[in-house]
């Protein structure tokens, strides 16, 4: 007679079993830094580019906590305005730190290509951009990129003017003749003559006027992308790479 196989033996056997209602075990989560460590991670990198910022951020506190401390003092209740003004002087030193954090960023991808499309990422709700440009030149890299808002579209440029426009007037061109009553904004970004800092190209574009409503912005963004005014470049490939193609 046959012996049957030992079930110790088999892998089914080794294997903790599971109850019928008892959960699944939990995938270890990965960790996220603190907020404390990434506020140290943003102290420390704006500090590299800008020395200065201890400093501002220091006397910042030391302004707002001596200025409550003044009106306490005349109040006759200067711990309670102690204890309003030390978060606040904290809170006063956060904006120092906040504000030179996003310059010392621009400063780092200034004159690096594509750092106009950098730039329109920080842009506040209601615009619609693209992480690509929708023109460049692989040769010299230079790219206009484009944004879509309440003011119409804005092309934002990368490049010295004389090599650039080229590219920019041949994306105002065609987007005129599919959007004949639309405003076309054109901004010039870089340190040259009527050029605009990266730094100042989102608040630049926020004190456009507004003419179109939310609805029509949504609308002017559907009939680009049906009409193709994207550039045709594949996914995953990157525009400053490309090169034009020889003739053979």
């Amino acid at each position: 007679m046959a012996k049957s196989p030992d079930s110790s033996n088999s892998p089914a056997a080794d294997a903790p079993k599971r109850g019928l209602f008892s959960r699944k075990p939990k995938e270890a989560k990965v960790k996220k830094p603190s907020r404390l460590k990434q506020i140290g991670e943003v102290f420390n990198m704006t500090r590299r580019h800008d020395p200065m910022v201890p400093w501002l951020m220091l006397l910042a506190f030391l302004g707002v906590v001596a200025v409550s401390l003044v009106i306490g003092l005349l109040l006759e209740n200067w711990i309670t305005a102690l204890i309003i003004g030390i978060p606040l002087g904290f809170l006063a030193a956060t904006l120092i730190l906040s504000r030179r954090a996003e310059r010392a960023a621009f400063a780092q991808i200034e004159n690096q290509p594509g750092a106009s499309g950098a730039a329109l990422s920080t842009l506040k709700r209601g615009w619609i951009t693209e992480e690509q440009p929708v023109a460049v030149n692989p040769r010299t890299q230079d790219a206009v990129f484009r944004a879509i808002g309440r003011p119409g579209v804005v092309l934002v440029s990368e490049g010295p003017t004389h090599r650039v426009r080229p590219l920019v007037e041949a994306e105002r061109k065609k987007l005129v003749r599919i959007l004949p009553n639309v405003t076309i904004h054109v901004i010039e970004s870089g340190r040259g003559e009527g050029q605009v800092p990266i730094s100042q190209v989102a608040k630049k574009m926020n004190k456009l006027n507004k003419e179109l409503t939310k609805t029509e912005v949504s609308a002017v963004s559907k009939r680009i992308s049906s009409l193709g005014g994207r550039l045709p470049i594949p996914k995953g490939i990157d525009p400053y790479k490309a090169r034009p193609q020889r003739g053979r």
